[in-house]
């Protein structure tokens, strides 16, 4: 299908969330010209491994689309001109009616083939940050090359603040007192969060006592780790909201006794669950910043640089945890935004089923456990 008026891709490009685009176009754009993009592509379809892939919030009118409910969906955007994002895309959601014809008929795609399976896993992930899904695919025995794990400049713009913040502690054990007020902390920053991998400070490398083999994959894990606690910093008091939300929204016309009593029974459930989600995911980040107070105010670094090499076993609670609540958050900010049509009670019922699904409880993983002692 095409549509011109996907929300401007351009204007997607610049602003859309980690969690929310996968923009391979720009990643192709910035490391096309490299061996192991060209060696280790997360798509062969060279169409589809320029993609926008999009995690959509589905309008009314194209929730038919699907054999099953659901609110959100995973977007496959092919732009019509990648050097002019503002003219549109042609689209297919992973998983509608048809999707296996269609992906046949416009890549030549077989039905078994590699990239419908890679995109089987990330329409099962509630988002598509660089840390669960990286994970999401190693567990499948994918590996793409790094760049294709990488966090969106409009996100590194807002985390900042938070993340100088984060590493203020370290600045004087990493490079000495003196060099703070000339900006060592935002250089610090700067370095963790960088999306170019050659960009190492050998300071940095030097304190964790990292080889060089494994500072990339160490400071991958640490920027996943102040990723997620940005995250949830940024959703805690929204989620809050939504908690209490859902115990005063009413849907218009008619309910009946078996609607009111599956409402009521869903609100408790729900606030429940979201309060739950966050408090588990605090938890989860519990362990990580016990592991940083040992470096910064222990002088441990062999004992954190082995918690990040081995830390990766986390990213998949933590980044289905807060995906999770981001969806909650973004969904409900969406459909329940002033202006925004009254919802009924068949929808109503519907979001409360999805969050619900997306906010069950799981046993917490041997993993954490073993972490956490």
């Amino acid at each position: 299908m095409t549509d011109r008026a996907i929300r401007n891709l351009a204007h997607l490009r610049r602003s859309a969330s980690t969690a929310r685009v996968l923009n391979l176009l720009k990643i192709f754009l910035d490391h096309g010209h490299e061996a192991d993009w060209a060696e280790r592509p997360l798509f062969l379809t060279p169409a589809l491994n320029r993609a926008l892939i999009i995690k959509h919030r589905l309008r009314r009118d194209e929730a038919d689309a699907f054999y099953t409910r659901r609110q959100v969906a995973t977007k496959v955007v092919i732009p019509l001109d990648p050097h002019e994002l503002k003219t549109g895309g042609r689209y297919v959601f992973v998983g509608q009616r048809g999707f296996e014809k269609m992906m046949q008929e416009a890549f030549g795609i077989p039905k078994g083939h590699r990239d419908l399976i890679t995109l089987g896993l990330l329409d099962g992930l509630p988002s598509l940050d660089p840390f669960l899904l990286r994970e999401q695919l190693k567990r499948a025995g994918l590996e793409p090359a790094p760049c294709y794990f990488s966090i969106s400049e409009s996100d590194l713009q807002r985390m900042g603040r938070f993340v100088e913040d984060e590493v203020r502690p370290l600045v004087t054990l990493c490079i000495g007192p003196d060099l703070e007020a000339v900006g060592s902390t935002r250089r610090l920053a700067g370095k963790i969060m960088s999306n170019d991998p050659r960009d190492r400070m050998e300071a940095l490398r030097e304190t964790l006592r990292l080889e060089i083999d494994d500072y990339q994959e160490g400071v991958f894990c640490w920027k996943g780790f102040l990723y997620y606690k940005w995250m949830l910093t940024s959703l805690r008091t929204e989620a809050a909201s939504v908690a209490d939300a859902v115990q005063t929204v009413r849907p218009i016309g008619k309910v009946d006794r078996d609607a009111r009593v599956w409402l009521d029974r869903g609100r408790t459930v729900l606030r429940d669950r979201i309060i739950e989600t966050c408090n588990q995911a605090g938890k989860t980040l519990a362990i990580y910043d016990s592991a940083y107070a040992g470096l910064t105010q222990e002088g441990g670094p062999v004992a954190f640089r082995d918690f990040l090499l081995n830390a990766p076993r986390l990213f998949a609670r933590l980044g289905d945890q807060l995906g999770a609540i981001q969806h909650v958050v973004s969904f409900w900010r969406f459909r329940f935004s002033p202006g925004a049509s009254p919802v009924g009670v068949e929808e109503l019922i519907d979001i409360f089923m999805d969050f619900e699904t997306g906010l069950a409880i799981r046993k917490t993983e041997d993993a954490v456990a073993r972490m956490a002692a």
